[in-house]
């Protein structure tokens, strides 16, 4: 058999101590303002998934611990370092005086397509809005650019774990390929 499926104790885990230790993708998010609990943990298992530096929460974007978040970080919540401030901007100002790049992930009149969107692994912070509204165009008018995922169809939105999902292996494929 080929293509036999990994069971759990075959798939080399790390524990969360060792997680910490290891040297992070110098990458933290920003989410601006989050309302759905499900979708704060899903960015929270995918940045565990590639090992983002650290996660800020913002504006009335849930904190853990809560059920609801931890239903979809399965734990994450303890292994990706994450902050609470009220005020995105200041996260966004206090970053970028630290050398971050700051790229708000939205639609908008001038965007970089993220397919031409190179990361050299330098220290950026990547920014998702509000499920309903996005990025506050405040934050937007802070950042250094937007990046813009490419659509074909209809609707023109993805859930914003899913655009997380999309930004987070295109930026790791660059950086490991």
């Amino acid at each position: 058999m080929i293509n036999k499926k990994l069971k759990l104790t075959e798939l080399n885990r790390v524990s969360v101590e060792e997680y910490k230790d290891q040297d992070k993708t110098p990458i933290i998010v920003i989410l601006d303002n989050i309302r759905s609990l499900n979708n704060v943990g899903s960015f929270f298992r995918t940045s565990d998934a590639f090992n983002i530096e650290s996660i800020y929460l913002c504006g009335i974007t849930a904190t853990p611990p809560h059920r609801e978040i931890q239903k979809t970080a399965l734990g994450a919540t303890d292994s990706v370092d994450w902050y609470y401030n009220e005020n995105t901007l200041e996260v966004v100002d206090v970053l970028k005086d630290k050398g971050y790049k700051v790229y708000a992930i939205e639609q908008a009149k001038e965007t970089i397509s993220l397919e031409n969107f190179k990361y050299n692994n330098e220290p950026i912070a990547i920014i998702f809005g509000n499920e309903v509204k996005g990025v506050d165009q405040n934050v937007i008018d802070a950042c250094d650019a937007c990046i813009e995922i490419p659509q074909f169809g209809t609707k023109h939105s993805l859930n914003v774990s899913i655009s997380y999902g999309v930004v987070a292996w295109h930026l790791i494929n660059q950086r490991i390929g």
